[in-house]
């Protein structure tokens, strides 16, 4: 129950388990439970409610969506003291977003860090950073890219014409280029062999709904030949859900909301002494903020 805490370990049910007893709910720090407020107090942030981080989110987003878009800033908060590079956020944004190979919205770069022997792995994932200065805006000659009202910098496929300025003004790399190429390259070309191939479709020919379109992916047509990158998932934002990835992370350590409102809880997270951005000197004011 989110009013009481996360079950560690799972226990098999049974009927009689439908309700939690008055005594069990009076013990929370019973044998394999975790209460919320340990959980809250191990986030380090003062005044944080002892509910699931997700259910937080998903408050502050609804609130967020009441306001006009140029009165929101979206912003995401990733700890990298909780990250375990386990992927899963990488492979969510692929299925979201109908990613072709060499597409990658969300690289997790993972380091060695240390010496021996006192070394550890440490996990960084790197979106685009949504800076609040963007150099890949001004490179480009079609205005193909830009910033929206509410901060999130987004591509115009139909105007991209794929001269990759962007990609060599981005110092944070975090562009990608459609060369077209597909999941099913070097496969056997019998459709048999492809389990649900007619019956379930394939990648791609599964509509991608990016910037609330729906496209499907195929020769001579965008995004095929153009720039691609991470938009904070949009087409989800626009109907209350959170990035694929925020909404996947096993280990709660993706946070997406709405800066401009100081209740929320990216809001307070910023606001940690323990918080930094990528390469600041440069002055491109990311979106993206990392707990350390």
């Amino acid at each position: 129950m989110l009013s009481g805490g996360f079950r560690m370990n799972q226990t098999k049910s049974t009927e009689s388990q439908g309700q939690v007893s008055a005594a069990a709910a009076e013990q929370p720090q019973a044998s394999g439970f975790v209460p919320l407020e340990s959980i809250a107090a191990a986030l380090n942030v003062p005044g944080l409610e002892p509910k699931d981080v997700l259910v937080r989110m998903y408050e502050d987003l609804q609130r967020a969506l009441q306001k006009p878009a140029s009165e929101r800033r979206w912003v995401m908060v990733i700890d990298l003291r909780k990250c375990v590079g386990c992927h899963a956020c990488t492979i969510a944004c692929v299925a979201e977003n109908k990613l072709p190979p060499g597409v990658v919205y969300r690289q997790v770069v993972e380091e060695e860090i240390g010496t021996y022997p006192n070394v550890s792995m440490r996990f960084t994932p790197r979106p685009c950073l949504h800076c609040d200065e963007p150099p890949c805006v001004d490179v480009c000659p079609v205005s193909a890219t830009y910033k929206r009202p509410d901060g999130i910098v987004v591509v115009d496929y139909d105007r991209c014409i794929g001269c990759r300025y962007c990609m060599n003004a981005c110092p944070y790399n975090s562009r990608y280029f459609d060369f077209g190429f597909s999941q099913y390259e070097d496969t056997p070309q019998a459709d048999s062999l492809i389990l649900g191939r007619e019956e379930g479709g394939v990648l791609e020919t599964v509509p991608s709904f990016e910037y609330g379109e729906k496209r499907v992916r195929q020769r001579e047509d965008s995004p095929i030949g153009n720039v691609r990158k991470c938009h904070f998932c949009l087409h989800r934002l626009e109907v209350g859900e959170l990035p694929a990835c925020t909404a996947t992370c096993i280990g709660r350590a993706t946070y997406f909301g709405d800066s401009n409102d100081p209740d929320s809880l990216v809001s307070q997270l910023i606001a940690s002494p323990n918080v930094m951005r990528l390469r600041e000197e440069l002055g491109t004011q990311p979106k993206v903020y990392y707990l350390v």
